[in-house]
């Protein structure tokens, strides 16, 4: 469970990240959306990279879109995200009370990891 944030780069509409995971790079953009997101629940980068790249269960979301989820104490990480061509574009995050959304863990609807 270990990642590097080898580089960031802003674009247009967020900013893209490159990421160093068991062995492999790739990239992963967070939308400005997401970012503000981030900071309003008072999320480190670190922890929903984490969340993304090493999920405890991924659920289908709306619209095509998945929901990456990792449980911090009485809280989860609730990552929702899609894919534009291969890329994972982080849609927006929050972190309610784990009870309300964690279904057990170990089911997968997609991994970005794969």
């Amino acid at each position: 469970m270990v990642f590097t944030v080898v580089r960031r780069t802003a674009e247009t509409r967020g900013v893209q990240l490159e990421v160093e995971a068991d062995g492999r790079r790739l990239d992963l953009l967070f939308l400005w959306h997401s970012i503000s997101r981030m900071r309003r629940w008072r999320l480190p980068e670190a922890r929903v990279i984490q969340t993304l790249l090493f999920p405890e269960e991924v659920l289908y979301g709306h619209r095509g879109r998945f929901i990456a989820h990792r449980r911090y104490g009485k809280h989860l990480v609730r990552a929702v995200y899609s894919y534009e061509d291969d890329l994972p574009v982080l849609v927006t995050v929050y972190y309610p009370f784990s009870e309300r959304y964690f279904e057990g863990g170990n089911h997968y609807a997609d991994q970005i990891l794969s």
